[in-house]
């Protein structure tokens, strides 16, 4: 009996010391409390992210709609990492869009705790070339190279 105790608690321990606060504020994006990014908002549907160091533009972030506001079955996300050169375009947005909808900048918070999942960006901000790589194989669904208009 207590081995199940001390494993749950355990577990538990574990997961609450592992979850990291993102927030949005004042352009920056911070983790725990400290700064790892800029933060523009460029419209409700663009957003993009800098290097606190270089103020170099690392990630530019897309919604699109694909044309038909009001069916979102074909909806897709394009986030682009500039300094990899490395475009994933997926329709995995329920990783990104959050229950509220077109609220920026919980999408955004959701969008980086994404990211920082999957390892693609570290907790000072830096890209991950080669989880940026795994990233892209594991999402990108080259989706505008399948369309045609």
């Amino acid at each position: 009996m207590n081995k199940l105790i001390f494993s749950i608690a355990f577990i538990f321990i574990a997961t609450f010391i592992s979850a990291q606060e993102v927030e949005i504020k004042d352009d920056k994006v911070l983790l725990d409390g400290n700064p790892i990014l800029k933060y523009e908002k460029i419209n409700i549907i663009q957003h993009s992210f800098y290097s606190l160091e270089s103020d170099d533009e690392i990630l530019l972030f897309k919604f699109h709609d694909n044309e038909t506001n009001q069916y979102s079955d074909d909806d897709y996300i394009i986030i682009n990492f500039l300094t990899a050169k490395i475009k994933v375009e997926t329709t995995s947005v329920e990783h990104v869009i959050s229950g509220m909808g077109m609220n920026s900048k919980k999408n955004m918070q959701k969008l980086v705790k994404w990211l920082l999942k999957e390892k693609v960006i570290d907790t000072k901000g830096n890209l991950n070339l080669e989880k940026v790589q795994t990233f892209y194989y594991k999402y990108n669904e080259d989706i505008t190279l399948r369309t045609s208009r």
